[in-house]
């Protein structure tokens, strides 16, 4: 696996063998001895500038990209921007009330069915899609809840905030994220469905690693307790599952195994994958990812290799949890020494969904361990890595 820092020489080492160089023949190429330049890579030695800026004129790359942060980046910083700004600025209205200048808006019944078939695009991995429609109809929400609210139109409202919550995680946006988990809180609250606040509460929880996650899912599954309805079957699941993965970010292998049990259970009372539910996908396949993604997070490796490779995920799964499926494949068939399988699982995955595979985490993790592992990287690696901003 790649190593646990980030130092400068680790990232010379990962821009040397994407370029195909030997330490040998980089050296050749700068002012500096093969002796400097490897106690450098290893961490032994700290990179003074003047090296650095050789490395990077060498190699043809900014300075930045071996002295800064990795870019966890996809679109040109403009375009990105571009998409996030309408969706912040729909956001930031949600108390202003009516909206003046707003053109005629649809009746709620097209807006509910608007805010579910926006909701279906992000689970489709059609991200710029979904956001560049997304700011437009927040607008056309929060004026029509100021102006003859409903119920219907709560819920849509609310939905269209968790669907703002995705795009944004899925850009790598988690301020944003927050944002519009607090306003799909504010409109779930007045809607009065339980089931949409406690999957509120769910992705507060999973959000981040914090103090309050057990507390949060805990609250969201006071809401539903005694109902034995479908969809209230299927989001206590789902909230079992995100105490696992609570869990799992803990270390407690034991918490993991009751919830993951307890969800099992729900998903065969639920029967069958419970995708109409909030999109939640809920059911024996998913409690399975969920499996998978908790042994990976406590570095269980060996368990995570026999997870994935006996885990069929059918295709009428959401394209967002099978590029998942292959991103995570992706990562323990790297950490089992078999690269040529992990990069055909990435690119199996950027081909399902490129939106989202460029922002998971496990992408770059997995690219940064393929590199390490080789001397010299092949060229879809190579592309791949680019790809990412590597």
């Amino acid at each position: 696996m790649p190593p646990d820092d980030d130092h400068t020489g680790s990232r010379i080492r990962e821009q040397r063998r994407l370029h195909h160089l030997t330490q040998q023949q980089l050296a050749d190429r700068i002012p500096y001895s093969l002796s400097l330049l490897n106690q450098v890579e290893c961490g032994a030695r700290r990179a003074l500038p003047g090296l650095v800026a050789a490395v990077a004129q060498a190699l043809g790359v900014d300075a930045s990209d071996l002295t800064g942060p990795p870019a966890v980046t996809s679109l040109p910083p403009d375009r990105l921007v571009a998409l996030v700004a309408p969706i912040r600025e729909a956001l930031d209205r949600f108390d202003l009330g009516p909206i003046p200048g707003l053109p005629a808006v649809r009746p709620a019944r097209v807006l509910a069915a608007a805010a579910d078939a926006l909701c279906q695009q992000v689970r489709a991995t059609h991200l710029r899609a979904a956001a560049t429609a997304l700011p437009a109809l927040l607008l056309e929400l929060t004026h029509i809840v100021w102006t003859a609210p409903s119920t219907e139109v709560w819920r849509a409202l609310a939905s269209s905030y968790r669907t703002a919550h995705d795009i944004a995680l899925k850009l790598d946006h988690p301020d944003l994220a927050r944002t519009a988990l607090d306003r799909m809180g504010w409109a779930a609250g007045r809607a009065s469905d339980p089931c949409i606040e406690a999957v509120q509460r769910y992705k507060r929880a999973t959000l981040w690693r914090c103090a309050t996650s057990t507390h949060l899912i805990a609250a969201g599954q006071a809401l539903l307790e005694g109902q034995t309805s479908r969809e209230a079957l299927a989001v206590t699941g789902q909230l079992h599952l995100g105490l696992a993965t609570v869990a799992a970010k803990q270390g407690d292998a034991t918490a993991v195994a009751t919830h993951l049990a307890a969800a099992r259970d729900l998903a065969g009372r639920v029967g069958g994958e419970a995708g109409d539910v909030h999109w939640l996908s809920f059911g024996q396949v998913n409690v399975r990812l969920h499996e998978l993604g908790a042994s990976i997070t406590m570095r269980q490796f060996d368990t995570a290799l026999g997870q994935a490779r006996a885990l069929a995920v059918p295709d009428t799964m959401l394209t967002s949890r099978r590029a998942r499926y292959m991103v995570d494949r992706a990562l323990v068939e790297m950490e089992a020494g078999s690269p040529k399988t992990s990069l055909r699982y990435l690119a199996q995955a950027r081909h399902v969904a490129p939106e989202q595979t460029r922002h998971l985490p496990g992408t770059r993790t997995t690219i940064r361990g393929l590199v390490h592992m080789s001397r010299r990287a092949p060229d879809s690696l190579g592309g791949m890595a680019r790809w990412i901003g590597l």
